[in-house]
């Protein structure tokens, strides 16, 4: 056999491993919902990765374990997140965010507005359908996007992992320094009027019920405090940030219906103020410019040296 034909097999054998990999993956997607906690999420990105592994150089297969375990790194800090703050005996802020949505709309608080005009109980809407899959897009988006770069190559993917772990590593600290009650939670603590916690309404009527099984999964493993700045805003600008080089100006504007639509539904399921929102647009902004200023520092330095 030669060389040639020996590459050609363990190609082969790779593509069948991965072939088989996301028919278990859509079958266990499909029988208990989409993994979220980092243990279940850990698991399955080992089996991706050795699946892909197969036949790989052993200097290759490295590289791509240490690059993936600095994302699993990052994703894990912003889980313990919450146990930092409360050792550090800062309190759970109920009233900041709210106060500055009703500043931004005149006394007015849109969470209790959207609910009031679309939430209606026992009858789920087209809308909250939509809203519950763009929820859900937060899960898959960020992640499925650095599987495609990293399986593209690894420079346009290292571009982006540092902008989305600055982007991470900046919402982590906001939670440390600033932990915030959501709306659902400020409302059930007094706070605001009644809001109803609804995110997951949606999936029901696309007869999905495990999706909603995998909702309930996160709420109990995810930083209930962690809304100032929202990730899930954040990540969704952060994500058609990324296809805006060399777009026409309609295409951008489209690209910009997905983070819009996310500030949305978070706002009407009472998931965040708009101000979280608008937070997690700054963070975007500030890490994609310091990702810009490390980059052309490196070119600097490297041409100089």
């Amino acid at each position: 056999m030669t060389m040639a034909d020996a590459v050609n097999s363990w190609q082969r054998h790779r593509r069948g491993a991965l072939v088989a990999y996301c028919i278990v993956f859509v079958w266990s997607a499909k029988q208990f919902g989409i993994p979220v906690d980092r243990l279940a999420v850990l698991a399955w990105i080992l089996a991706a990765f050795m699946c892909g592994a197969i036949g790989r150089p052993r200097d290759e297969v490295k590289q791509s374990f240490r690059d993936w375990a600095v994302v699993f790194g990052i994703y894990m800090f912003y889980d313990y997140s919450r146990g930092i703050a409360d050792q550090l005996g800062i309190p759970v802020n109920f009233s900041g965010p709210r106060d500055a949505d009703r500043l931004l709309f005149f006394g007015v608080d849109p969470n209790i507005w959207m609910q009031e005009r679309f939430y209606i109980r026992g009858d789920i809407k087209w809308y909250d359908v939509l809203g519950s899959i763009i929820y859900m897009t937060h899960f898959v988006f960020p992640v499925a996007l650095a599987v495609f770069l990293r399986w593209r190559g690894r420079e346009r993917w290292v571009l982006y992992v540092r902008r989305l772990g600055l982007m991470l590593v900046g919402g982590v600290v906001g939670y440390i320094a600033y932990p915030a009650a959501p709306p659902w939670m400020a409302a059930k603590n007094g706070y605001i009027e009644k809001i109803d916690r609804i995110t997951g309404r949606g999936w029901s009527e696309l007869n999905l019920d495990t999706v909603s099984k995998t909702f309930d999964r996160g709420v109990a493993v995810l930083n209930p405090v962690a809304a100032m700045p929202s990730l899930h805003a954040a990540t969704a600008l952060l994500v058609v940030l990324w296809f805006f080089p060399g777009r026409s100006w309609w295409t951008r504007s489209a690209l910009l219906l997905h983070p819009i639509g996310m500030t949305l539904a978070l706002v009407y399921f009472g998931e965040h103020y708009v101000v979280d929102a608008l937070a997690g647009f700054v963070l975007v902004f500030v890490a994609w410019r310091t990702a810009d200023w490390w980059e052309r520092r490196s070119r600097v330095t490297t041409r100089t040296g």
